[in-house]
């Protein structure tokens, strides 16, 4: 190409047939990516961010799509330019993984569940480079170094179920880069990953772009990402490229009044130093009235007393238990009516099994639980059920905890039908009633999960937990999973709910500037462990532990002035949690650093 660019994409136009006609994906959009750059596309789910990669990649036929118009230019390290709207796919399976990688949203589904990883990452090697066996296993576990997989030898014999999300999406980058693309394509690789996690692997990204001068086209919603990773930024919204500039000017002086928007909703950590409450977010358009700094009350309505859960790990001939995985060790807390204490750490550290735990989704092994005074650990299958009434969980994927088959309205109201509470004309309109609590309209109750975007999703799974007018609901990364403009309506929704209500929540999140701006009460877990326990104030202001304090250097800051390097992400690899059977855990010994905010002594390998 004369200017130099790896890709360009001139006018491109997507469009899909559909039962009501034909919907454009991909109005007008074009822009190019240069040697050693790298470009991030941003905008909400639905503005095309997607649709322009697997365009790029000639995916997009696959998904029902189709190019109508405009061109893709590509430039083969050996073959010169060609146009990637209009060639075979013959010569397209040679491009992909070869000289275009790309790294998909969600690991599970991009990881074939019945071959090894060391199968899958050498599969590419000895198609497109020719490998032996030997030297395609050699380059494998070369690469599993690179992105700093723990034990790669071991890890190449198992299957993805075996490993935890952030390792897949590990893998999963290996894989894309096991070939050296000229063009790297990556589709919101770190969304569902950790702190830690996604800072590893936006250094390592970044580290690998240096050395192999690969383009880089990173498509994200997360703001903070953009700052740390972005040269050049690209704005969609509908279909369409609504601003481009260098990362500083979106940043310091955006000009559109969405992409103005988009950074308005970023919660920023440090945000709220100084103030001891939680505070919604400001969003356009809804700021005429502040909600005031929700207090809470000091009365305990669920006390969390040395809980345990382990999970047997089988094995041998005779399927024996022959170790156990300590997934919650000695765990205490409470939780007072009316707030929040949120649980944070990184996949695999706990949180969500000790969440399930608490409404014996799964059953601890020892530990005290009471919520309101109440025994949970002592009551019977009819009892638990009825106690259920007061604690309701929301799940980090509305679409999997939702039944794809039954309208919104039946889903909202089955928890009332199933405790047989009010006619069916009350429960029309209490299902109305939640509706408009939570933001949705009326007119979706006869809609279908499919029929909703992430956030609407995530509405009706909240408002299905509010039926039975709870007292306590366990939000296991409700947020995690959405768009930083709806992230913040769900969590001003939250909040509102909570002061109009009194609800306390169980918070559990890895993102560490939500926890900031929804908390009361902060815990940090490590290996299933509290390491570090205190009013939000004190643990973000102070913190004391040392993994407390590797978390906070991790998070990402939406600025680009402020990028962190590799240099400052000093972090251990995690010891496993799989014990023998006669390992004996030591007891959770706390030193009280000031009135209620106390630090683990223990040793747990920080």
């Amino acid at each position: 190409m004369p200017d130099g660019s790896i890709a360009k994409i001139e006018n491109l136009r997507v469009e899909f047939q559909t039962k009501s006609g034909t919907v454009v994906g991909v109005e007008d959009v074009s822009f190019e990516i240069n040697p050693g750059e790298t470009v991030c596309v941003v905008g909400e789910s639905g503005s095309g961010k997607s649709v322009s990669s697997l365009s790029l990649m000639r995916l997009i036929e696959y998904g029902g799509g189709d190019i109508a118009g405009g061109r893709l230019l590509f430039d083969r390290k050996d073959a010169g330019e060609v146009d990637l709207s209009t060639t075979d796919q013959d010569l397209m399976r040679t491009i992909r993984g070869n000289e275009i990688g790309m790294i998909f949203q969600e690991p599970m589904t991009a990881l074939n569940p019945v071959f090894t990883v060391g199968r899958q990452l050498t599969e590419g090697l000895r198609l497109h480079k020719n490998m032996t066996k030997a030297q395609a296993e050699a380059r494998a576990l070369d690469l599993m170094r690179q992105v700093r997989i723990p034990e790669p030898e071991r890890r190449l014999k198992q299957y993805p179920h075996e490993l935890s999300g952030g390792m897949r999406q590990r893998v999963v980058i290996a894989m894309a880069l096991a070939c050296e693309p000229r063009l790297l394509i990556a589709d919101e690789p770190t969304t569902a990953l950790d702190v830690t996690i996604q800072a590893e692997i936006l250094a390592l990204m970044d580290r690998l772009k240096r050395e192999t001068g690969t383009a880089v086209m990173f498509i994200t919603h997360d703001m903070a990402v953009v700052a740390q990773m972005a040269d050049r930024v690209v704005v969609m919204f509908r279909g369409n490229k609504v601003e481009e500039g260098t990362v500083e000017e979106i940043f310091e002086n955006p000009q559109h009044p969405y992409t103005q928007s988009l950074l308005a909703a970023v919660p920023k950590l440090g945000e709220m130093t100084g103030t001891d409450l939680p505070r919604p977010m400001r969003l356009l358009g809804r700021d005429g009235s502040e909600v005031p700094p929700i207090t809470g009350s000091d009365e305990v309505l669920l006390e969390v007393k040395n809980l345990t859960t382990r999970f047997e790990v089988k094995g041998g001939f005779f399927r024996r238990t022959v170790a156990n995985v300590h997934a919650v060790e000695d765990l205490s807390f409470s939780v007072n009516k009316g707030q929040t204490l949120s649980l944070v750490g990184e996949s695999g550290c706990g949180k969500s099994t000790a969440g399930r735990s608490i409404l014996r989704l799964v059953e601890p092994m020892s530990g005290s639980v009471f919520l309101d005074g109440k025994n949970i650990m002592a009551l019977t299958q009819s009892e638990l059920r009825e106690a259920r009434r007061d604690m309701q969980m929301v799940f980090q994927d509305p679409f999997a905890s939702l039944n794809p088959q039954m309208q919104l309205s039946d889903q909202v109201s089955e928890p009332l039908r199933n405790f047989g509470i009010g006619s069916s004309a009350e429960m029309q309109k209490k299902v109305e009633n939640l509706f408009d609590r939570v933001e949705l309209p009326r007119s979706f109750m006869q809609r279908y999960p499919h029929e909703l975007s992430g956030g609407q999703r995530q509405r009706i799974a909240i408002a299905r937990a509010l039926a039975l007018n709870p007292k306590l609901i366990v939000a296991d990364e409700a947020v995690s999973a959405l768009d930083v403009s709806v992230q913040a309506q769900v969590l001003n929704l939250m909040l509102e709910l909570q002061a109009e209500l009194g609800l306390s929540f169980l918070f559990i999140s890895h993102d560490m500037a939500v926890v900031e701006r929804v908390s009361h009460y902060v815990g940090v877990m490590y290996l299933g462990r509290i390491v570090e326990l205190g009013p939000r104030r004190a643990v973000f202001e102070n913190p004391q532990h040392p993994y407390t304090q590797a978390l906070m250097k991790a998070v990402p800051i939406a600025d680009p002035r402020k990028r962190k390097s590799e240099k400052d992400l000093n972090f251990k690899p995690i010891p496993s949690p799989i014990h023998g059977l006669d390992y004996a855990p030591e007891p959770s010994i706390y030193r009280e650093v000031e009135p209620g905010h106390k630090v683990l002594i223990t040793d747990s390998g920080y």
